[in-house]
């Protein structure tokens, strides 16, 4: 048997093989793969979220208030911060890597014989590879239901291929342009293709254009769409948030910081109720617990020290304004920010730029496709005025601590994949291929 170590790398080089390829779209690699899997993601239960923000938070709620009620639960999420096995988890254990092995190892041999038989013009995506070792790892750890979380989209996403018992659409704003167009009915389109004849599709509060394409391809599709707030109120209490739905009401519920993550928690109440009318157990007695187990690092997540740290992915404008609003009590802070080229960084630099009155500092996250420091300043123009550049988040998080002293909070914001970074050397986890 090969030594684990050896293992290890023979897995993570194989993805890392298929990260080059970048963003496919397209269903036809993903079929042929589950099928010559034997379908693992037809041996149990699925509910699928889609989202341009919010979707990893409803997918955190959904899954800890299943186990809660006592299911043996798998979720599977995109991006990871910190290690790659974060995305693949059952009963909120992240997969080891001896798992991960195994999984990857499965697609690895399929999609081999695939290419030689002409079935696939090539080896899968690192997405693929990942969404097909997850449904293989939930079949062989037999779970009693899946949260798969959407990665980019929905029509075309390689989740897609699952056949949910009920979907969920978190939000819908402007996001990966490049990629489902920059019009929000557009991308609503392409989110409500989770959506399934005649089984539930829970919608959040999205713009006008967004909710009549849902509609509309609810409509065409069979779908019976839910609209999270029918008939539904939310108000603050000392014990927490009380919320009362048409199917039960929930007291002293603690969600997830941000005034945005009421509307998460509405949104995975409703699926959790949806789910429960599909036939899966979800005990809605136990929602609180759940809630209150709840975590999802990277959003909004503050950690204690001289000077304190606060987390946030707020990848695209929505994001950056709902973070904006949460920190506006924290009073003058450092900001450490970086984004990835295709993303709206000035209009981002417009919400979070004068957030940081003790200090600016621009980097880079570790991938190819990040803007570089000097990018991120020309587009923010005056609002960058003052910024210290650094081309390496360990040298910007230095920086900003010496900015910051050991009172004024700094934030860590614009990239999942830099907070992610900046959390691994916080952590002092050595970096992984």
């Amino acid at each position: 048997m090969p030594h684990l170590g050896l293992k290890r790398r023979t897995a993570r080089a194989y993805l890392a093989s298929r990260a080059r390829l970048g963003v496919k779209f397209g269903l036809d690699t993903m079929r042929a793969l589950v099928e010559a899997l034997d379908h693992p993601e037809s041996r149990y239960p699925s509910l699928l979220v889609a989202g341009t923000n919010g979707k990893g938070s409803v997918a955190a709620y959904v899954d800890a208030c299943l186990r809660a009620a006592g299911l043996r639960v798998g979720r599977y999420t995109s991006p990871h911060l910190v290690r790659i096995n974060e995305r693949i988890a059952v009963d909120g254990r992240d997969i080891d890597d001896e798992g991960l092995e195994v999984g990857v190892g499965q697609v690895r041999q399929a999609a081999g014989a695939l290419v030689r038989a002409g079935r696939i013009p090539a080896h899968p995506t690192h997405f693929e590879v990942l969404t097909a070792a997850a449904f293989d790892h939930f079949r062989r750890e037999a779970v009693d239901v899946a949260v798969l979380e959407v990665g980019m989209g929905g029509r075309l996403d390689a989740t897609n291929v699952a056949e949910p018992l009920a979907s969920a659409i978190v939000t819908v704003d402007r996001d990966h342009e490049a990629y489902l167009g920059s019009a929000l009915d557009a991308i609503a389109r392409e989110k409500a293709g989770v959506l399934r004849p005649g089984r539930p599709g829970v919608v959040g509060p999205v713009p006008a254009e967004a909710q009549a394409a849902v509609e509309e391809v609810a409509a065409h599709t069979g779908a019976v769409l839910v609209k999270a707030y029918d008939g539904v109120s939310v108000a603050r209490t000392a014990g927490g948030i009380r919320v009362v739905t048409p199917a039960a009401a929930y007291d002293g519920l603690n969600p997830l910081p941000g005034r945005h993550q009421e509307d998460n928690l509405v949104v995975a109440l409703r699926l959790l109720e949806v789910a429960r009318e599909q036939g899966i157990a979800a005990d809605l007695g136990r929602v609180p617990v759940g809630i209150a187990r709840t975590r999802w690092p990277g959003r909004l997540q503050r950690i204690p020290g001289a000077p304190p740290l606060f987390l946030d992915g707020a990848h695209n404008p929505a994001a950056a304004r709902a973070l904006a609003e949460h920190v506006a009590e924290l009073g003058p802070l450092v900001l450490v920010f970086g984004a990835m080229a295709d993303k709206h960084v000035a209009e981002m630099a417009r919400i979070l730029f004068p957030l940081a009155r003790r200090g600016l500092v621009l980097t880079r996250p570790p991938l190819p496709r990040a803007a570089r420091p000097e990018e991120i300043a020309a587009l923010a123009g005056e609002l960058a005025e003052g910024a210290v550049l650094e081309q390496h988040p360990g040298a910007a998080l230095a920086r900003a601590r010496r900015l910051a002293g050991s009172d004024t909070p700094i934030l860590v914001a614009g990239s999942l994949y830099l907070v992610g970074e900046v959390l691994r050397r916080v952590q002092g986890v050595p970096k992984s291929n």
